[in-house]
């Protein structure tokens, strides 16, 4: 996806080996990229960016040209500070990063502090001859580095560092595990020994004798402190601070559409919108079987702001693109994310021909109230090696300890950088992905709520009612509406909690034995009647029966059957057993596809 890489090093010329590591990361014909080397200072630098983005305006020079940035990701600072620095003579493009040198200029290294947004990035002092690496205050614009003798290597993307120094190109059987229990690597570690993440709210200043001084710019501790406010005064506040925040997320010179869904926090940011018709095209993701939930209300909910609607549909198109693009899901994540990011993958791809920026609602359930979307998982270890099997129980203790902090900092700089980065990533690969919900005003309040407020809904469903009462009388994807009739609320609230939890339990959640006796029905295609009403993707019958050939040729291969964590015997067994529909091992297949698809494609083959 769009980013930086880079060599900093007074010992070596590192000009061809970041022309590579660049090579690496231009992942699709439309990027942009470039190249910065300044030996005098031995930085070697290069990024990656999306065609007519924010940052797509690289280097970044102020007007006597000794101070230099190089960006990558976007800002939301208000627009006023930022025409504020024309009056104060600067001269810049409003539209795009260009104003990044000039607010260095006024503010020093504190200007990383008033960023606001995901981002990365290299500020490059020439009167004072530091090179400063920077990242985001939740480290969502992930900086992969190795620290070496003859230098310090970092990238976006870990790909790049393993390219240019193939003795990392290892696996890391610890965060391996992790993969496989929690969905994610823990502690700003990778999967690769050696190649680590520099913590989110980093400031590391290098500078001319070859010294560096790691610091932090923010800690959550700075909004940990505030005191807490009463239920009232609190929704006063996310009022007030949800409607001056939105406006920044639609500015740009580049088309914005809206990624809609029926839950709430989509819907917060329609009623809040003010967009004229016909301004805001929305889209939203959808299966084979049926409309589903998602579609049907999206739908109505575009109809009533009177903007444009299509549906992206998951159908055999992609079903039959799945090997190519589960493959190239896992090589643009760097193993993060497992092969349901081919989905992910697929529907952005079609989604950047409606608008190269996409608006969504996605960490709003977490921000706004406090949901925790990752928990140590469920696996079949009859399929690994002993020792592989008691790293992954360590990673369920790993976990615990880390969720014993203050919940909204666990979930903003932890779960959001470590696991929802890895959505993300594959988005990010296919256009610029905005949500109003990681704004640092908006989080930075979310800590003065009290704690039965957090976890409550009351306080979005009131602000959706507020911003448009028309749109509070459309029910949500779990048929809840704001003050609804008691019975007939609890009845819809209960019809889609039900079909939500059968489709679960026919797709991922099947038990055994009920695989089995599905499998003998299987003429009747019993999934027309259950799934699609939620879910647009369905991989336990898809492996069963579309995908079972792909499968077999890569989990029954005779390199993934003698992976040292596997247990190769048992792997075939559950292979064929899922195949020939006598079990359910689709989380199982999830997570050894994904490992066999990181060995070949970052370790083996890169």
């Amino acid at each position: 996806m769009p980013g930086i890489t880079g060599i900093i090093s007074k010992k070596i010329d590192a000009s061809k080996e970041v022309d590579r590591m660049i090579a690496c990361m231009t992942h699709e014909a439309s990027y942009s990229f470039g190249k910065y080397t300044n030996k005098e200072l031995g930085m070697y630098v290069g990024w990656v960016n999306h065609n007519g983005s924010f940052s797509d305006c690289l280097p970044i020079w102020n007007e006597t040209e000794d101070i230099c940035v190089i960006f990558s990701g976007e800002d939301f600072t208000d627009a006023s500070d930022i025409e504020t620095l024309k009056f104060k003579g600067h001269k810049f493009a409003s539209e795009n990063a260009s104003y990044l040198a000039h607010l260095y200029e006024e503010k020093g290294l504190d200007f990383i502090r008033s960023l606001n947004g995901w981002f990365s990035g290299i500020l490059v002092d020439h009167r004072k001859k530091n090179v400063v690496v920077f990242n985001d205050r939740y480290g969502l614009g992930r900086i992969y580095y190795h620290e070496k003798e003859d230098g310090f290597y970092f990238s976006s993307e870990a790909k790049a560092i393993l390219k240019i120094l193939p003795e990392m190109r290892q696996i890391d059987y610890r965060s391996l595990a992790e993969t496989f229990s929690n969905g994610c690597v823990l502690q700003d570690r990778t999967l690769f020994p050696g190649i680590s993440l520099l913590p989110g709210g980093s400031r590391w200043v290098f500078n001319v004798r070859g010294e560096v001084m790691k610091k932090k710019y923010f800690v959550p501790a700075d909004w940990e402190g505030q005191p807490l406010l009463d239920n009232s005064n609190y929704y006063t506040k996310l009022k007030e601070v949800f409607s001056r925040i939105l406006p920044r997320y639609f500015r740009g010179n580049r088309r914005v559409a809206m990624s809609l869904t029926g839950g709430l926090d989509g819907r917060m940011i329609m009623a809040w919108s003010n967009c004229l018709p016909g301004e805001l095209p929305c889209y939203t993701f959808g299966g084979a079987y049926r409309d589903c939930t998602d579609v049907r209300i999206a739908a109505s909910i575009a109809k009533l702001f009177k903007q444009p609607h299509e549906v992206i549909v998951v159908d055999s198109k992609f079903i039959d693109k799945f090997p190519e693009l589960a493959e190239k899901s896992v090589y643009l994540s760097d193993g993060t994310m497992d092969v349901t990011g081919s989905v992910e993958l697929y529907v952005n791809s079609i989604a950047k021909g409606i608008a190269p920026v996409r608006l969504t609602g996605n960490y709003g359930s977490e921000i706004v109230r406090g949901n925790v979307a990752f928990r140590p998982g469920t696996f079949d270890d009859r399929v690994l090696q002993l020792e592989f099997a008691q790293l992954i129980k360590n990673a369920a203790a790993t976990y615990g300890k880390e969720r014993e902090e203050h919940s909204q900092s666990f979930i903003a700089f932890k779960q959001i950088p470590w696991h929802h980065y890895s959505r993300f990533s594959v988005e990010q690969s296919q256009l610029t992905v905005r949500s109003p919900y990681l704004d640092k005003d908006l989080v930075a309040l979310t800590y003065q709520a009290s704690p039965g407020v957090i976890l409550n809904r009351e306080p979005s469903l009131r602000l959706i009612a507020e911003g448009n009462p028309e749109l509070a009388r459309i029910p949500t994807d779990r048929g809840v509406l704001y003050h609804s009739t008691p019975v007939f609320g609890k009845i819809r609230n209960f019809y889609e909690e039900f079909t939500f939890k059968c489709e679960y339990e026919y797709d991922y959640g099947m038990p055994q034995w009920l695989a089995r006796v599905d499998h003998l029905f299987k003429p009747l295609h019993l999934e027309r009647l259950f799934l699609g009403r939620h879910k647009f993707y369905h991989f336990r019958v898809w492996y069963r029966d579309r995908l079972s050939k792909y499968l077999k040729e890569v989990l029954l291969d005779s390199r993934t059957l003698s992976r040292p964590y596997l247990n190769g015997k048992f792997l075939e067994e559950i292979v064929i057993s899922h195949i020939k529909g006598r079990g359910n091992f689709t989380s199982e297949i999830h997570r050894i596809l994904t490992s066999e698809l990181i060995q070949r494609q970052l370790v083996e083959n890169l």
